[in-house]
This record gives C-alpha cells, structure tokens and sequence, in this order.
C-alpha cells in the first residue's frame, strides 16, 4: 500500500474536537485536583476521593479520545492506492515471427535482437504494467496473455519460433482481443476498475467508458506487410473504435535477405510507410529502427512512457472499526475498575 489521502479532506477540520475534548479532560483533572486539596481531614479525603491507579483513571478517557479521532478520521474519507499488481495497465508486444525475421542486416538477427530488445522494454516499464504478446507470421498467435509476471514473458519471447507468410492486421486485432480479455477478467472495462466520488457514489468501469485513459496499448514490430489474413486498414478502423493505439516499429534495412527452402536469396526490405499509416489512423507512433541498439532505445522509450493510473480506495470503514474497538475498550475498562460507563 502507498501513501494515505483523503476524499474529503476539508473535513479534517473537525480534528479539533478531539482536540478541545483532550483539552477539556486535562483542564477537568487539574480542577478536581484543586478542589481535592481543600479537604483538611485525610481520612475524609480517602473516603471522597480514593486513591486509584493512576493508569487506570486516565485509560477509559483516553480510548473515548482515540475513538473520536479515529471516527474523525473516517468521516473525512481515507484512502489508500490499490496495491501495484492492481493497478494493472495493458500492453500487448505484437511481435513479428516470419521468415524475414532470420536476415542478418542486423547484426547478429532480425529476430535476435527483437528478442533482446523486448526483453529491455520489459526492464523499462513501470510496476504494475500487465504485458502480453502476439506473435504473427501467416497467422496470429497469442503466445502469453496480459500478466505483470514480467519473467514469463520475458521467457515467452525467447521461446518464439518463426514461420511463413505476415498477418499483421491479425495480429492487430487479436492484441485488442487480449486487451479486451484482461480487462474483462478483472470485472471491468478499464485497467483499474471502478473508483468512488465524493459523494460515495460507486463508479464502476462501464459508467467510465467515454473517459480520456485507453484500456491498454499495442506495441507492434514488424519488417515487412501484410501477405495474408485481415487488411490492415480493417484491423485499424477497429482499434481506432476501441480507442487503443497501435505503436509500430518498422525495423531492419532495405539491404536484408534471407534464403528461402529452394536457396535462393530473397530481398526482404522493411514496409516503412504501411506499418506508418497503421501507427498514424490509430493514434499512435510510427517508430523505425535500423540497428538492434536502436531498438532497444526505442523499445525503452516506449516503456518509460507507459503510465500506471494511481486508484485509491476508500478506508472508511477501517477507521469506523478502530473507534467501535476504542469505545469497547473504554466501556469495558470504566465499568471493570469503576462500576460505571465513561
């Protein structure tokens, strides 16, 4: 748990009624003191005023006190920030596991230092951050689904195997998919869940659905277009109807081949522009990169600004607990040692 805030902190104004009542007994006690001192028979002085435990004079006084500043406290609304693996916000890495992937324009793969870059996106984003990957070639596969335990993704992508063909707008639009699972898993339509207004009125995720804050975000690498499956221009209308952004880094040269089953070279230059026009009708960034140190700049770009949405949750009700204990403990010492209520 982080910090404490609270909702309602002009309230906290009313802290100080258990500050005069603290005043009020100090002053009670001196008084009573003082008119004490005025008896001239000791034995009239013991019956009147008997000598009690100092410790147990004062404790029942002291819990009403607690318990009223603890009631305070509540009704000014604490609340603390939901704990990291919470606060879950999405990425999808859609990464791409075609043949083309094998050239060696950069050094010592395509696919190598893909692998090596993501894995320092992952050292990059915030706690809290839910990543899961999509890895296409002639189809779409999701190969981990939306999880903060970083290390199984990082295992995940290490683990992808290359294949034919490039389904780019697939791969598209099975990351809004798992965008769309995670959210659901977690009862709600957004990363967070529903949060509470001033007035105690509950929000859930639906009543929040026009909000600025996306669900989750794509980060898709590729270095080629799509051969096969869904357009790309269908798969971004659909995110763009989500409000989630689809970044893509073109990456690679125009000086990469790669041997096909037969032994034949084949020129595999990198689609700049359709992977462009995917970023630009969906709101995100176009990126490129032509070396593998370049991608991991890129990819620890993109992870620094991925954002975690701080949501606390109302405490209310631990504070009414504390002072329900409190004026127990009080009622309980005064009628124990005194006979009586405080």
């Amino acid at each position: 748990m982080s910090d404490l805030a609270f909702l309602a902190p002009y309230r906290l104004a009313l802290l100080v009624l258990p500050a005069v009542l603290a005043a009020c007994y100090v002053l009670v006690r001196l008084r009573r003191r003082r008119y004490a001192m005025r008896f001239t028979t000791l034995e009239l002085l013991d019956e009147v005023a008997p000598d009690r435990s100092g410790w147990r004079r004062h404790l029942p006084a002291l819990a009403v006190l607690a318990a009223v500043l603890a009631a305070t406290l509540g009704f000014a609304r604490p609340a603390v920030a939901m704990s990291q693996d919470e606060l879950q916000r999405i990425v999808i890495l859609a990464i791409d596991t075609s043949l083309s992937m094998e050239a060696t324009d950069v050094e010592p793969s395509r696919v190598a230092a893909a692998k090596s870059a993501a894995a320092d996106f992952l050292d990059s984003v915030p706690d809290g951050v839910a990543v899961g990957v999509v890895g296409f070639d002639g189809r779409a596969r999701e190969l981990i689904s939306p999880t903060t335990r970083l290390d199984a993704v990082r295992r995940t992508i290490e683990r992808a195997q290359l294949g034919q063909g490039t389904a780019i707008g697939e791969a598209v639009l099975l990351a809004l998919d798992s965008i769309d699972s995670a959210t659901q898993d977690r009862g709600g339509d957004g990363p967070t869940g529903g949060t509470t207004d001033d007035s105690g009125a509950n929000d859930s995720a639906d009543d929040r659905a026009g909000d600025d804050e996306p669900a989750g975000t794509i980060v898709l690498l590729s270095d080629g277009e799509t051969t096969t499956g869904r357009p790309d221009d269908e798969a971004a209308a659909e995110a763009r109807a989500r409000g989630i952004a689809v970044h893509t880094i073109a990456f690679g040269t125009d000086a990469g081949t790669v041997t096909d089953p037969t032994g034949r070279t084949v020129d595999v230059p990198v689609n700049t522009e359709a992977l462009r026009r995917l970023a630009s009708s969906t709101e995100g960034r176009a990126l490129t990169a032509a070396t593998a140190e370049e991608l991991s700049q890129v990819y620890e770009e993109l992870g620094r600004n991925v954002q975690v949405e701080v949501v606390r949750r109302e405490v209310s009700d631990w504070f009414a607990g504390v002072a329900v204990g409190f004026l127990g403990l009080a009622a309980l010492g005064s009628l124990t040692w005194f006979g009586r209520l405080p």
